[in-house]
């Protein structure tokens, strides 16, 4: 699963992840309220989200997730630098890791292994 507002990000990893592994199914949606929403009736077996996004950001996605107890895996996919997002994303159990867009082709093998 991908949240991310710009629709252009979504593509572009998206068209990443295929790359990698064709037979992969990849959802994609630019309002993280409907993403979130429907994340027990999707069952991710992961989401990359984004952190920067208006209305409802990555960090009010991640504590909504908690509120609904779930616990799918989640790679944070984003632009931000800061040091404290990566440190306030530990604090995440479900956070796996914290990633720079754009996505990289070996990034994605790396993490479908171990998915």
């Amino acid at each position: 699963m991908l949240v991310d507002d710009n629709m252009i990000n979504n593509f572009v990893t998206k068209r990443v992840i295929s790359n990698v592994d064709a037979s992969l199914q990849v959802c994609d949606y630019t309002d993280p309220q409907k993403a979130l929403s429907i994340l027990d009736e999707i069952n991710p077996t992961l989401i990359f989200l984004d952190l920067n996004m208006p209305v409802l950001d990555g960090w009010q996605f991640l504590e909504g997730m908690m509120a609904q107890n779930s616990h799918h895996k989640v790679y944070i996919l984003t632009s931000s630098t800061s040091e404290l997002d990566r440190q306030r994303s530990t604090a995440y159990t479900n956070v796996v890791s914290f990633l720079n867009k754009p996505l990289a082709p070996e990034t994605v093998a790396a993490i479908l292994q171990v998915a």
